[in-house]
């Protein structure tokens, strides 16, 4: 056979190959991002989506998904990435009710999940967990910062009415043995039960004193209120972090890089901001999250 019939032959089988190489390459580089159907989540999902593009990823986003459906979802493989709580994890997914620290959770998820095939990455700051608020300027008046300091109050005569959804008020794990590790004695009439999004408009409007809120609401700094400091850890570690399937990892290296950074730069506080944009100054969530990650100099 002549160099150059070989040649031919090479040039052709070359050819035919490259198609299928660049098809695995652009595989490769295929995301499908997912996340639940409330605001934050819907911030976190368009986060992703804008950081991985810009680094060259094809993604697929879908949002808007409930809690089991969007876990099943990563676990059959249909969902590469999404921002999961480490408390949800360890007593939703993974049935385990003991108390445990921020950093056992984290770590307790971690080794579970991974035999489920998903990784949890670098957890970020931002903790969407439970927590008491105050009007900041009743709190500073009263000289209450954390929940230890409300019932010390309390026991010394300070009147205070508490807003509660009726879950949180009926569950085993919530108000009343709350009150049994702070020692708060709220009597009865003292509790208003209500839905939960009203425990921000009755604290607001001072028709209670107190309110159950979720930390990382927007609600919070934007209506002025103080979280109390849970100095006592009796809520779960709520740790907002993304956990990436271990095969879609694999396959895309430089995800992991990423998405670390971008929790890195995730706190209560900044959370809260960004929900706040969204849900009170009614910003759109795909300027949001554009706005953000330049800030941070992420694209």
């Amino acid at each position: 056979m002549s160099g150059k019939t070989r040649f031919g032959k090479w040039l052709g089988a070359a050819a035919m190959a490259l198609p299928l190489l660049w098809s695995a390459a652009s595989h490769a580089q295929s995301v499908v991002v997912g996340g639940k159907n409330f605001t934050e989540q819907q911030i976190m999902a368009e986060l992703t989506a804008q950081l991985l593009r810009k680094h060259g990823f094809t993604v697929e986003k879908r949002d808007g998904l409930g809690s089991t459906v969007l876990r099943t979802a990563q676990e059959n493989g249909q969902i590469d990435v999404y921002w999961e709580y480490t408390g949800t994890s360890l007593i939703n997914y993974n049935k385990i009710t003991d108390r445990l620290s921020p950093q056992e959770t984290y770590e307790t998820v971690k080794k579970l999940d991974a035999a489920k095939g998903l990784v949890w990455l670098d957890p970020s700051k931002a903790n969407s967990t439970y927590a008491f608020a105050m009007n900041q300027d009743q709190a500073q008046k009263l000289g209450i910062a954390t929940i230890s300091d409300l019932a010390a109050a309390m026991d010394k005569g300070q009147k205070m009415t508490f807003g509660s959804n009726a879950e949180f008020y009926a569950r085993p794990d919530g108000f009343k043995p709350l009150s049994k590790a702070y020692g708060l004695n709220f009597p009865r009439e003292a509790v208003k039960r209500m839905d939960t999004g009203l425990t921000y408009s009755a604290l607001k409007e001072r028709q209670i004193d107190v309110a159950l809120v979720f930390a990382t609401d927007g609600r919070v700094p934007a209506f002025n209120f103080v979280l109390l400091r849970d100095d006592k850890q009796f809520f779960p570690s709520y740790a907002l972090t993304p956990v990436v399937r271990q095969a879609a990892l694999d396959a895309n290296p430089k995800m992991g890089e990423l998405l670390n950074k971008l929790s890195h730069a995730m706190d209560d506080a900044t959370m809260a901001r960004l929900n706040a944009n969204v849900d009170v100054d009614k910003k759109s969530i795909a300027g949001v999250a554009k706005d953000f990650l330049e800030s941070q100099q992420l694209i």
